[in-house]
């Protein structure tokens, strides 16, 4: 049983890696545009403490809340 919850957790781990990756791929490929910092949807800047904190945040923070 100890062995099949270390590997649900390792396999969980992986998973948030990926996803992590995948987010800072799509943050790289907005600078490039020059898109990063905008969200798409209400156009508004999403605010630089708010990407300072987390460079992979794709809303604004009324749009988020």
């Amino acid at each position: 049983m100890d062995t099949m919850q270390q590997q649900a957790m390792a396999a969980a781990q992986e998973a948030r890696r990926h996803g992590r990756i995948k987010a800072l791929e799509t943050a790289l490929r907005r600078i490039e545009a020059g898109e990063f910092g905008w969200y798409d949807e209400c156009g508004e800047f999403i605010g630089v403490r708010r990407l300072d904190l987390e460079p992979t945040v794709m809303r604004c923070l009324d749009c988020a809340g």
